[in-house]
């Protein structure tokens, strides 16, 4: 089996491919026994990749760690072109380091163990979700009047009608307000 990122081969003894889909999904059975769920998307598709570097071949843990940490233009990490049998039969075109590299020695052999995580970018459902019209926000509104101003805010007074005893009390206080 192969694995080339953007036409660099990924060198090493015993190379394994695991590709995975994780579906998201949220429960809606509250307190009860109910088995119901909500299908909430599909995240992007992985391939964990796991393979032995021998230590006389340093060179290609080296060429690996700098696919690794390669970014481009504003920081981001660097988007690869994906060659490998498992990839394609997931419909994996492009992917991302994620989740780091490790590398670990091997107990009998003078070797390393290497795993590490690709991410699929630019999948399909995300290309359909952009391509998506946004929903139409509908305009919400409450039983009752709309408020449209109180005093003190513009500088007129509230626009409600007052009882006898209220009309009263304000024509006195605009009196002494007037008079002093």
């Amino acid at each position: 089996m192969t694995l080339l990122l953007d036409g660099q081969q990924i060198r090493g003894i015993g190379l394994k491919v695991t590709a995975s889909l994780r579906i998201e999904s949220g429960d809606l059975s509250g307190q009860t026994s109910n088995s119901d769920t909500a299908h909430n998307g599909f995240k992007p598709k992985t391939l964990t990749v796991a393979l032995t570097i021998r230590y006389k071949e340093a060179e290609q843990l080296r060429t690996l760690m700098s696919l690794a940490e390669a970014t481009e233009g504003g920081g981001q990490l660097k988007t690869y072109r994906v060659v490998n049998d498992t990839a394609a039969a997931f419909g994996v075109r492009q992917v991302q380091f994620t989740d780091g590299v490790s590398a670990r020695e091997d107990d009998t052999l003078a070797a390393w163990r290497i795993q590490f995580t690709l991410a699929e970018k630019l999948s399909n459902p995300e290309r359909v979700e952009t391509r998506r019209a946004g929903n139409a926000v509908a305009q919400q509104s409450a039983p009752g009047q709309a408020v449209s101003g109180s005093a003190g805010t513009d500088g007129s007074e509230p626009t409600k009608s007052l009882t006898g005893f209220e009309a009263t009390l304000k024509k006195v206080d605009q009196w002494l307000g007037s008079g002093s």
